[in-house]
């Protein structure tokens, strides 16, 4: 304000040495909008200013056809992205996004990193798809196979041929994307479906073979593309997110629960055990990471509460369904040679260990809202 008033009394000074010949009315003069001089002030520079501009082009995939395309990681850092009207492509999007909408697509493969929000898909036919998100859904779809890990449940709307396996993928990026996205690779309820529009008499959705490899569904980028340096692996074992069975039907009435709480190793330690486990002909059926009050330990663990209850205090556990015929007792050995300066729950006892896997895991879908 100073700088103005000093520039309005510079004005008033020139405008008193001027010639006094001409004759102004008062009234025109007390409605009059003073004019200032040629030096305007610098305009202020205002944070959002100082951002590199955003091309909308850059977050979109749009009318493609017969073509290989998608964007290398760092690219969209979180940002949303769209893909429409895209037919016979092969798209990789090899980052984490904010939200992800695949519109009127054809006859198109496509991976999809982790996805902070939603993937939704309307009006496409004949896709194939390697995702990760928080919510994934589909509307007035025809045909898909997807390989999925989706943190909630995901919903299929007015959509038919709907076929489901587990998320099976790697990348050397895709664990921090996982953990940009705010999702953890232990929360997949791939195959728990919500069909917001059943028929019936008419199962619009189903499992995929559980021998189903991304593969033979989701090819490797061209070795010609822009993406030919990309190191993927999508072996089961290599996967990222973990191998479960999911809703189909176990081959085995023992299960047990395997839990570990929080500390340095807590994922190593996890991905350790499904190697043990796993390794010695045992099937891991589903997985879930959450936190845990001191009044859920006793609901949860029931005798085992009290010594439990400093431990969830420092992070989420890992919990884990295992199952097979001797499983209990496998798991017993594995926690006492492997695992013995780690702080662990597990089923000792194959006559209630049913009640455990039922008593952590309705918490948990409680906690998560499922």
């Amino acid at each position: 304000m100073g700088c103005f008033f000093s520039k309005k009394s510079k004005r008033k000074s020139e405008e008193k040495e001027e010639p006094t010949t001409t004759t102004v009315d008062s009234t025109a003069t007390s409605n009059a909008v003073p004019l200032g001089n040629n030096t305007e002030e610098p305009q202020k520079q205002y944070s959002w200013d100082k951002r590199e501009k955003v091309d909308p082009k850059d977050f979109m995939l749009t009318g493609l056809k017969d073509a290989t395309a998608g964007r290398l990681p760092g690219k969209l850092n979180g940002q949303q992205f769209v893909i429409q009207d895209c037919e016979n492509c092969n798209i990789y999007v090899f980052d984490h996004s904010a939200t992800v909408t695949i519109d009127d697509c054809v006859n198109c493969c496509i991976f999809l990193g982790p996805v902070k929000g939603s993937v939704f898909f309307r009006d496409c036919k004949d896709v194939k798809c390697v995702v990760a998100c928080q919510q994934f859904r589909t509307r007035d779809c025809k045909k898909m196979e997807v390989f999925l890990c989706c943190a909630t449940q995901p919903i299929i709307e007015s959509s038919t041929g709907m076929k489901f396996s587990c998320f099976q993928y790697y990348y050397p990026e895709l664990a921090y994307h996982f953990q940009d996205a705010g999702l953890s690779i232990f929360n997949n309820n791939w195959s728990n479906i919500h069909d917001f529009t059943p028929v019936s008499g008419e199962n619009n959705w189903s499992l995929l073979p559980e021998s189903a490899a991304v593969l033979d569904y989701v090819p490797l980028p061209d070795p010609e593309s822009e993406f030919k340096s990309m190191r993927i692996l999508c072996e089961p074992e290599r996967s990222i997110v973990p191998l479960t069975r999911g809703g189909r039907r176990k081959e085995s009435d023992e299960s047990c629960l395997f839990v570990f709480f929080a500390g340095e190793y807590t994922t190593p330690n996890a991905r350790k055990l499904i190697d043990e486990v796993t390794g010695k002909g045992f099937v891991l059926v589903q997985t879930k990471e959450v936190s845990m009050r001191p009044e859920d330990v006793t609901r949860v663990f029931q005798s085992n509460a009290e010594e439990l209850v400093e431990w969830i205090t420092k992070g989420a556990v890992i919990g884990m369904e295992l199952n097979g015929d001797g499983v209990v007792e496998a798991c017993n050995r594995i926690a006492t040679e492997v695992f013995s300066g780690t702080k662990v729950f597990v089923s000792d006892n194959k006559n209630t260990s049913s009640r455990d896997v039922d008593n952590f895991f309705n918490f948990a879908d409680m906690q998560m809202g499922l």
